[in-house]
């Protein structure tokens, strides 16, 4: 196997996947296990956030799946052989295949959960970020907001999470009646 394929980094991550407690949301992608994972030719530290948000999507939607075969779908949908992480235009992509209720939206909104992809800083000049966002009556709750930090943030709107900048992708998460 070639190191950064699909089938290698599956095999990588099968054998890190005890170690993850079920049905539970993923927070700091750059701690613990799921550091070590790989996604593309990179570890999920780097280049993991669209994987980890659509986990935590499918935890929160009640359709948990194991985070490995969550990375090894969205493998084909990698920019530039994953550096760059996943795609945020195929994420819904993931979602379908994982039987997820989902709308893709160019702002959240007043949604009550959703998944948004943004520029950390200047467009086309930084990176990208992808988090799962659940709306509360104390704010928006945002999973993996930062790669070192383990706990859940609680931002007061939109704006706190991803600047005055427009969203690259927003997705729209809908529990099935």
């Amino acid at each position: 196997m070639i190191k950064g394929s699909r089938k290698y980094n599956l095999s990588q991550n099968i054998t890190l996947k005890d170690h993850f407690f079920p049905h539970r949301m993923i927070n700091g992608q750059g701690l613990g296990d799921v550091s070590r994972m790989r996604y593309g030719l990179c570890h999920m530290s780097f280049n993991g956030c669209e994987v980890i948000s659509v986990y935590n999507a499918l935890q929160y939607l009640d359709i948990p799946q194991p985070l490995h075969e969550v990375a090894f779908y969205m493998e084909r949908y990698k920019v530039l052989l994953g550096i760059f992480g996943c795609s945020p235009y195929k994420l819904g992509k993931a979602l379908e295949h994982f039987g997820a209720a989902f709308e893709r939206l160019k702002e959240p909104g007043d949604e009550e959960a959703f998944i948004v992809s943004f520029w950390t800083k200047h467009r086309f000049l930084s990176s990208i970020h992808t988090v799962f966002c659940v709306r509360t009556p104390q704010g928006i709750r945002v999973y993996n907001r930062y790669n070192n930090y383990p706990d859940v943030q609680v931002c007061p709107d939109i704006e706190s999470i991803i600047g005055k900048l427009r969203p690259i992708a927003v997705y729209a998460v809908r529990k099935k009646n």
